[in-house]
């Protein structure tokens, strides 16, 4: 039987779903993390690796000579150099689409929070706030209508065509930084630039891949040019944004907030300047780990590894 280990599994599965699925396929062990230099030890008689954040660099290939296939359990796939896996003959597969209606839940959660700071009066209400108010009703903090606002998105791949859905159900005007052309658009979606969305966006939300283009795609200058007051997005990948320079935005008063489930370093740095600002929401990279997303991406690994040992194998990414 092939030998097949799961190097971080935990993440994945905690143990409320099953591993079965890959156990019929081989001789399966799994680990709940690994440590970089564990990798190696763990990996050298192995012929099929699953990585969710465990680091495949040229050199750890190079110490892997059983090694024929690599199963990122994510849709991103930056933890692996694809090229010298394909020079050594290594299948890399992801898990594209999984995630879509719980990324832009959250991305909707963190938007409402805002607007609605239902954590706030939630918080507030506990401590007997409520109970002691005069009249029926209390806010303390601008409450926001959605409907008539403008969302802008950045990059409408399968999340973001599922935000900018959303959004135009709550009477929002949608506008999108994008590589598509205009004419090939849903109705309700205008495309413009990167500027002119940065002017225009009431809510700006990052949903684009992390490349060298859009490395702190988001800083100090790019913070100057949006809408006095707007809210700040992002649950696509932490470095798309120069953390530093939305804190001071936040402290400034440039940005409303900044809402946010992935950053630069997770987990953060006890001193990220961001962990310190009232009107920075973040939430511990948890948008794609429903219940639900993470069957869907059990059942896709397992499917990735049925389809790579029957010789037709499927979602490869190099």
């Amino acid at each position: 039987m092939k030998k097949i280990v799961v190097l971080d599994g935990y993440a994945s599965n905690p143990g409320d779903l099953s591993w079965e699925g890959m156990q019929a396929l081989g001789e399966l062990t799994v680990y709940d993390r690994t440590a970089p230099d564990e990798t190696i030890d763990r990996c050298k008689d192995a012929e099929i690796v699953l990585t969710n954040k465990v680091v495949f660099s040229a050199a750890t290939l190079s110490q892997l000579p059983y090694l024929k296939y690599i199963g990122v359990l994510a849709t991103g796939f930056n933890v692996v150099d694809t090229a010298a896996a394909r020079e050594r003959g290594i299948t890399v597969t992801n898990i594209p689409a999984y995630s879509t209606d719980s990324v832009a839940q959250l991305t909707f959660a963190h938007i409402l929070n805002v607007t609605n700071r239902v954590d706030h009066y939630a918080r507030q209400n506990r401590e007997g706030r409520w109970s002691r108010n005069p009249d029926f009703v209390y806010w303390d903090t601008p409450l926001t209508e959605l409907r008539g606002k403008t969302m802008g998105i950045v990059g409408l791949g399968n999340i973001g065509m599922k935000v900018a859905a959303i959004a135009r159900l709550f009477g929002m005007d949608v506008f999108a930084m994008t590589s598509k052309n205009s004419s090939d658009l849903p109705a309700g979606i205008q495309k413009t630039t990167f500027d002119g969305l940065l002017a225009i966006s009431d809510v700006l939300s990052l949903h684009c891949p992390l490349t060298p283009q859009t490395h702190h795609l988001i800083d100090a200058e790019a913070l100057k040019k949006m809408k006095q007051g707007a809210i700040l997005v992002n649950t696509g990948r932490g470095p798309l944004v120069d953390e530093q320079a939305v804190a001071d935005a936040l402290q400034e008063g440039l940005l409303q907030a900044y809402a946010a489930d992935v950053m630069t370093q997770e987990p953060p740095q006890a001193d990220n300047p961001l962990l310190r600002c009232p009107n920075a929401y973040l939430t511990p990279h948890i948008a794609w780990a429903t219940f639900e997303a993470r069957q869907r991406l059990m059942k896709i690994a397992t499917d990735n590894v049925r389809a790579f040992l029957a010789g037709k194998p499927v979602n490869v990414v190099n």
